[in-house]
């Protein structure tokens, strides 16, 4: 079959909920994916930075298959050899207390609602039913109920309704916002530290270390959504690394597998996870030994082979070419490590049409809120390769 039969059998049998760029890929390796017909493409969006290590990491396949020959599955109904190391590393590489595994980024924060809620009526004494969460303008956390009632996006809750209470939004960067929104009844913070689908929004210099003295001083707890920008996409660990401050809750996913299985989880300190007794929350995926074992070695690939000191010093350069760009088009270039966005001026009609031409170029990305371009290579990626992205990349910014 050609791309367009297999673009014909999704629209003709798929529910239409994506838009994918009309590109048909077969396989991957590093920071290459190939389409059915064997063109080359540099994937400069890394499943939404699930893929950090690159597609196929041979280590992590091999751990993957020699697991899938012993072990999938036991569900939570009793344990298995890889539950118990793969705590002990993770909480050990992140300085956790507590660790609860889960399977999607969604499952991950909808498991701290849970907890920081029990938390609330359990320790701070919060009067039942009367919890409060603060979110935040433009987030995005999933596609749950729950999650898109607390969205701002209209699309994302256009016929949904109605919603869980017990959110409140605030403008996303504004301390003083958040301090006035505060009650007695808050029990968490919810946010994450780069707005990735709401345009890669960075906030401003020293917030979050200002958000943290403000959940301390008032018995809050700051639960950081880490799931794209954690696990070294921002050269560091994770992003909140870079104001200085620790967490009371980490929510991790997508390269927390390197693209291998859905594994998800939520870090935190033994206080909040520690309110869940047996029967209060469960799943049965969540912690199997195929996805224990793959998410193990995936937490060594990024620590053994340097990755995140790498996303640093690739991100650092790609960041100063593309500012070097001088495209009519370009109206700001911004993020932290190999998380990127370029937003585009108004004029400029769209991102859409720059992803499809630089497609068209070899160059995979997205774009998100309509205006800006997303670029976020596999961690792995090397100066030479960012610099034949850039000849693609500018050719197409000068020239549509």
């Amino acid at each position: 079959m050609k791309t367009e039969d297999y673009i014909r059998l999704e629209n003709q049998f798929g529910a239409k909920n994506y838009k994918p760029l009309d590109v048909v890929l077969e396989r991957g390796e590093g920071i290459w994916v190939w389409d059915i017909e064997g063109r080359k493409y540099m994937d400069c969006l890394s499943a939404y930075s699930a893929v950090n290590q690159g597609h196929c990491h041979p280590r992590i396949l091999k751990a993957l298959t020699e697991q899938a020959k012993k072990l999938t599955l036991v569900s939570r109904a009793f344990r298995h050899d890889q539950l118990g190391p793969f705590y002990k590393e993770i909480c050990e590489l992140t300085r956790s207390h507590y660790v609860l595994p889960m399977n999607s980024g969604a499952e991950a924060v909808e498991s701290a609602i849970k907890a920081v809620r029990k938390w609330g009526y359990i320790v701070k004494m919060v009067p039942e039913g009367k919890a409060e969460i603060i979110v935040c303008a433009n987030n995005f956390h999933g596609r749950t109920l729950t999650i898109v009632g607390f969205s701002t996006e209209p699309q994302y809750r256009e016929g949904y309704a109605p919603f869980t209470p017990g959110f409140k939004i605030i403008p996303f960067g504004d301390t003083e916002a958040l301090e006035q929104a505060i009650t007695p009844n808050t029990v968490a913070f919810l946010v994450e530290p780069i707005q990735g689908e709401g345009g890669v929004i960075v906030p401003p210099p020293g917030y979050f270390k200002t958000v943290r003295d403000i959940c301390d001083k008032h018995d809050v707890n700051l639960v950081l959504d880490e799931i794209q920008t954690g696990l070294g996409r921002t050269g560091k660990l994770f992003a909140e690394e870079h104001d200085g401050i620790q967490s009371d809750l980490t929510l991790v996913g997508k390269a927390l597998s390197g693209g291998f299985y859905p594994v998800s989880a939520v870090l935190s300190n033994k206080e909040v996870l520690g309110v869940f007794k047996p029967g209060d929350h469960g799943s049965t995926f969540g912690g199997n030994p195929l996805g224990c074992a793959v998410a193990r070695e995936a937490l060594k690939v990024l620590v053994e082979e340097n990755l995140i000191e790498n996303a640093q010093v690739q991100g650092d350069y790609f960041q100063k070419r593309l500012k070097e760009i001088k495209s009519p088009h370009v109206k700001e270039v911004r993020g932290k490590g190999l998380m990127i966005g370029v937003e585009l001026v108004p004029e400029a009609k769209g991102a859409r049409r720059f992803c499809e031409a630089l497609r068209d170029k070899g160059v995979l990305c997205k774009e998100t809120h309509e205006n800006v371009i997303r670029f976020a290579p596999p961690l792995i990626i090397q100066q030479k390769e960012i610099d034949w992205a850039l000849e693609r990349i500018e050719s197409i910014l000068m020239k549509e």
